[in-house]
């Protein structure tokens, strides 16, 4: 008998063409969305680009080249001139996510406009919510996030996406924003954000450090998986649209197991330490950014995200 294998997985890996017809995972433009920061003043960075901030001229422009790119979604990140105790900026009539939203709805009628609710670029203190006694009151916040994500909605926002892990946040908005006619409007919500230490860039970026202590009081501890299906779990009875589970390389298996959970659908966020250590690791020479950026963003398709939140959306539109 022969001692040759009968059977040659090599064979459909010879070619690129033959590669491509038998590939499970594919990425795909269109499930993809591109973090952006709007301030009253740009802040350029030339070492992450993707961190950068943008005034409205800027972002506009920033969107035109995006839209011309065929980049579908965006999802906004407000940084206020002044910040306070009650995170006035998150939710006033004129606050710099709400003036953003108004000037890209009529102008980019194709693009899908998503928006971070939370507090905690809008607050003195840098936490996610009110602070009482030092420490963030869970109930007395419920009211200002609802009263944001009303505001963006009412501004152009096509989704709103709340990212403080507060406990009930998800009804509290579903109420609010049925209470004021937007019964239509969905909510992504990031069920499943751990207390991480890969946000580095992104609190940089959008100057939302804490002042004092940390947020492990609230988002979740990175041992834990369980914890974070109840976190789904609760969320979609409150009456999410979509559960979300940040970061994404790190939490492969959470994304797998939400996965297989749940029939909703399921994003991942594949956040600024991610994206920042290939950056830095491709400009030392190490690795090639493109062939990593890549593979990574196929592994967390590939574990069961739906849409993926990604700085490198933009490069993918030229890469794809």
């Amino acid at each position: 008998m022969s001692s040759i294998p009968v059977t040659r997985l090599r064979r459909f890996r010879r070619t690129a063409p033959l590669r491509g017809l038998v590939r499970e995972t594919r990425l795909s433009l269109d499930q993809f969305v591109m973090p952006l920061f709007v301030a009253p003043e740009p802040l350029a960075n030339e070492a992450l680009p993707g961190m950068a901030r943008f005034d409205l001229d800027g972002l506009l422009r920033e969107v035109d080249d995006l839209a011309a790119s065929d980049v579908r979604a965006l999802l906004l990140f407000g940084v206020p001139a002044e910040k306070d105790e009650e995170a006035t900026g998150a939710w006033e009539e004129d606050g710099i996510v709400q003036q953003a939203l108004r000037a890209l709805r009529p102008r980019f009628p194709e693009l899908v406009l998503l928006t971070d609710v939370c507090l905690c670029e809008y607050t003195s203190h840098g936490h996610c919510g009110v602070v009482v006694d030092g420490d963030v009151d869970n109930d007395r916040s419920l009211e200002l996030l609802a009263r944001t994500a009303v505001s963006h909605a009412e501004a152009g926002a096509h989704v709103v996406a709340p990212s403080d892990m507060m406990d009930g946040r998800v009804g509290a908005i579903r109420e609010a924003l049925d209470d004021h006619g937007f019964d239509a409007t969905p909510i992504l919500a990031y069920s499943a954000k751990y207390a991480s230490a890969f946000y580095g860039p992104f609190r940089e970026a959008a100057d939302s450090a804490p002042a004092f202590g940390d947020r492990r009081g609230y988002q979740m501890d990175p041992a834990n998986v369980r914890e974070a299906l109840r976190e789904c779990k609760i969320d979609l009875a409150e009456g999410a649209d979509a559960i979300m589970i940040k970061p994404a390389l790190p939490y492969l298996d959470v994304i797998r197991a939400a996965r297989e959970a749940f029939q909703a659908p399921l994003a991942a966020y594949n956040v600024s330490g991610e994206y920042a250590m290939v950056k830095s690791a491709a400009r030392a020479g190490w690795l090639d950014e493109r062939a990593a950026a890549l593979e990574s963003l196929t592994a967390i398709k590939r574990a069961g995200a739906d849409l993926i939140v990604s700085y490198w959306t933009k490069d993918l539109a030229a890469w794809l």
